[in-house]
């Protein structure tokens, strides 16, 4: 958390300021040991926390009162005044860290009370983010310290701050708490957190994140020798560079270091772990991984990236001193993640596929305008414009991150436009035990599908652009009986039939009678092969009476007929490969040409069931989680964990060149190239949460494709087709929802409405409501209270000059 300290200039510079920092919600409690009244007594369940100045030099109150209900706020601040309990902060509170549950707390006791009990504010982490609780415990240990010593929290180093500390060893309890908090404050120590990589976690650095904070910060030869288990770590790259953190409070990256250096050591077997220090004092590291949303600017030449710990998302910028450092990291970074993807050396891969992978990593997106257009200082701050020039003096407002535009105000049509519906039905509550699973939109019909367990419900869109609850379709079955939970469904037959996936029988489909709501066939496909996925014959056949579908397995693609006798496979249009392909994805074109991915990660495009393929697009290492192909074939876009990979299928050069990958192979050396669109990791920082997108899909049933939309986590996120085409791979709008998103679709015909499956809830959401990333459409919670208030208002922290911003973030280099 100390890395935060940028915020902390901030919160102490207004003298005048009463109220340091607040958290604005939780409960609070009073824990007794032995007592009959009971252990635990709710004394606020609705609280706000506040560190709050006295009028004594030096002195600071811990104070926890209770929300006013609305309908109250007119009450005198007497009556406010006499329902708080304030707290002295003092090294007698033992305050510290702690957990209830899975919520995050701070325990503290009162040393004028003899009671053998200690008080609790158990936080409530959907109003107050990770951020949030960090600044406000290291800004109660700078209280703490300046109560004790006399002097300016300014003056106190980290070790001091650590002095003041409650370490509550003795309890064991308090003993995980204390751990857990010291984690916290270990910023620039190694560590394996829980939320950082799947890969990270299963290596040796994972005893190292344990390390108390009272220990010293283990150098970067320690850090690399606890992680790969050798007594001489073999360094596979070294880079030099400046270091930069994003800091939400203003919209800029603040330089944080100079000259600093990335290692990337071997851990294990095609595994890689970084460590950024400088002079010995390690800042960040972490295991390689597609999750950290690696973002390359050749323009800019620098790389941006997420971590993720137990406190939130942070996002960490390296800017490069010149193009052959900057060239030499971006490609061999490319082979290190390549290689801990696909489990197999680089030196292995095709020397055509090196080429290629070598490009397909670097996009140029690190920094540019939302418009994009390149901008090298839009996202930096002055400190690396002094970095430049010791004298230049621009105003702080020229660096100011365009998210700083807030686009609250918007007409109040545009606002009457974009009301969704909430057709929850009372139909589908189930009491929790199931969450909505999966979405099927009508084309021919104005209808949508939502799975819930065993059922189904309908909606209706209605003409003023919402849905309405229609019925539920309950207790689906086999037609022997058995109770049916679909894990896919695919309307048919112009809409008046749905096909139905059963995970516990995969070698048979069901075709439901949408007239009666009843499953009325089963489809027995093959004794030896399993059904994996389906997709239509092609991409409009659902308005269609077409009969036929199209289905993979794992490594086979074939064409399935109803009409057949016996099993429904088409022997003649049935390829099985040898190899594990491991198919996961698939989606047709108008025509019925077919577009197949794999958990690979690599992509094949056939014009026909049952032959070849045409075109093989070489994996970038990431499974492939959805698929969906233009109606004309020209445009493919597959949808990874943290990234979308758009690509255009038209052959630019050679012997057939203005014919589509689906129809002639690509030549060896001209393989169409993926656009990765990805979200800027400061956007990420935002959202507080890890990336992990939803099938993405283009609108249908348009005249052209205009916009792509998917999802992660509560947010829907929409790329304009037309300027991601133009080269702008960050045109993309989003809006964040109380729920978390399970699918999304645009309805036929529509650019425009957007109807989204929740867990809990199904709505239409108009695309005019989704907003480009501000705070307001980012950010969960923020840092709340006067003085983390004025922290954000924007680019030059109130009347603070560029010198003393400079010098309250420097102050993390020291940590």
């Amino acid at each position: 958390m100390f890395m935060l300290k940028s915020l902390f200039g901030r919160i102490w510079s207004d003298e005048h300021n009463v109220e340091l920092v607040q958290l604005t919600g939780g409960a609070l409690y009073l824990v007794r040991r032995d007592s009959v009244q009971g252990m635990r007594e709710c004394i606020y369940p609705d609280a706000r926390a506040t560190i709050r100045r006295t009028e004594t030099p030096r002195h600071y109150q811990l104070v926890v009162a209770p929300v006013q209900p609305r309908g109250e706020v007119e009450e005198s601040a007497e009556l406010e005044t006499s329902e708080e309990h304030a707290f002295l902060i003092d090294e007698a509170l033992q305050f510290h860290t702690s957990m209830c549950g899975d919520a995050p707390s701070f325990t503290w006791i009162d040393p004028s009370d003899s009671l053998d009990a200690h008080y609790e504010f158990v936080v409530d982490a959907k109003r107050v983010n990770s951020v949030t609780r960090s600044v406000f415990e290291v800004t109660y240990l700078q209280c703490a310290w300046e109560r004790k010593t006399g002097r300016s929290h300014e003056e106190a180093s980290d070790e001091d701050l650590e002095s003041v500390r409650y370490q509550a060893a003795s309890n064991a309890e308090a003993s995980s708490a204390g751990q857990k908090s010291s984690a916290n404050t270990e910023v620039e120590a190694p560590r394996a957190a829980a939320g950082a990589t799947s890969t990270s976690a299963a290596t040796p650095a994972s005893a190292a994140a344990a390390a108390p904070a009272a220990a010293a910060a283990p150098t970067p030869t320690d850090t690399l020798k606890s992680i790969t288990g050798t007594d001489e770590p073999r360094i596979v790259l070294t880079a030099k560079a400046d270091l930069y953190l994003y800091d939400q409070a203003s919209g800029l990256f603040m330089r944080q270091d100079q000259g600093v250096e990335a290692r990337i050591a071997e851990a294990g077997r095609f595994l890689y772990w970084m460590v950024i220090q400088r002079n010995d004092t390690p800042w960040v590291s972490q295991g390689i991984d597609s999750k950290m949303n690696m973002n390359f600017s050749h323009e800019n030449m620098s790389a941006v990236w997420n971590y993720y710990d137990e406190r939130g998302v942070f996002s960490w910028l390296l800017r490069f001193g010149d193009a052959k450092q900057y060239r030499d990291f971006q490609e061999g970074f490319s082979h290190l993640i390549w290689e801990t993807l696909n489990e197999e050396s680089w030196a292995k891969a095709a020397a055509n596929d090196r080429q290629y992978l070598e490009q397909a990593y670097e996009q140029d997106v690190a920094m540019t305008t939302e418009d994009g257009d390149a901008s090298a200082r839009a996202l930096l701050s002055p400190r690396h414009t002094s970095a430049l020039s010791e004298d230049d003096e621009t105003d702080n407002e020229a660096f100011l991150d365009p998210m700083d535009e807030d686009e609250d105000e918007q007409d109040s049509e545009d606002e009457a436009a974009a009301q969704l519906t909430e057709p929850r039905s009372d139909a589908l509550a189930d009491g929790g035990r199931e969450v909505n699973s999966q979405l099927a939109v009508g084309y021919k019909f104005d209808r949508a599908f939502v799975v819930r367990g065993d059922k189904i419900g309908v909606f209706r869109h209605t003409d003023d652009n919402g849905l309405e609850f229609s019925t539920a379709i309950n207790n689906v079955s086999t037609p022997q009986g058995n109770a049916l939970v679909p894990s896919k469904i695919m309307l048919h037959d112009q809409d008046s039939t749905m096909v139905l996936m059963d995970p516990a029988n995969k070698h048979s489909l069901y075709r439901m009678d949408l007239e009666y709501g009843k499953v009325v066939d089963e489809w027995r496909v093959h004794d030896d092969v399993p059904v994996t996925n389906i997709v239509p014959t092609s991409k409009y056949a659902q308005m269609t009476a077409e009969k036929t579908l199209v289905g993979t397995s794992r490594n086979g693609i074939f064409r399935i007929d109803p009409r057949l006798s016996g099993t429904k496979l088409v022997d003649s249009q049935f390829k099985l490969y040898t190899s594990k392909n491991d198919f996961s994805a698939a989606a047709t074109d108008e025509r019925g040409r077919l577009a197949v991915a794999s958990n690979k990660g690599d992509l094949r495009l056939f014009d026909q069931i049952g032959k070849n393929a045409k075109t093989a697009i070489p994996a970038i290492g990431d499974p492939i989680v959805g698929v969906d192909v233009s109606a004309d074939g020209r445009w493919i876009v597959a949808t990874c964990r943290t990234y979308l990979l758009l690509i255009d299928t038209l052959i630019p050069e050679g012997r057939y060149a203005g014919q589509l990958g689906f129809d002639r192979s690509f030549p060896a050396q001209a393989k169409p190239l993926p656009r990765r669109l990805q979200l800027r990791p400061h956007h990420v920082a935002y959202m507080d949460s890890e990336v992990n997108f939803t099938p993405a899909h283009f609108n249908v049933g348009t005249d052209q494709e205009t916009s792509i939309v998917t999802s992660t986590g509560n947010y829907v996120v929409s790329w304009s087709f037309e300027a991601v085409k133009k080269g702008n791979p960050h045109a993309y709008v989003l809006k964040r929802f109380d729920g978390v998103v399970v699918r999304d679709e645009h309805t036929y015909g529509s650019d425009q409405s957007i109807v989204v499956a929740f867990e809990n809830d199904v709505q239409l959401a108009q695309r005019a409501q989704l907003k480009k990333p501000t705070r307001a459409s980012l950010a969960p919670g923020g840092v709340s209270g006067a003085g983390a208030g004025s922290a954000g208002t924007g680019g030059s922290g109130g009347s603070s000059s560029s010198a003393s911003r400079v010098r309250t973030v420097r102050r993390a280099t020291h940590v």
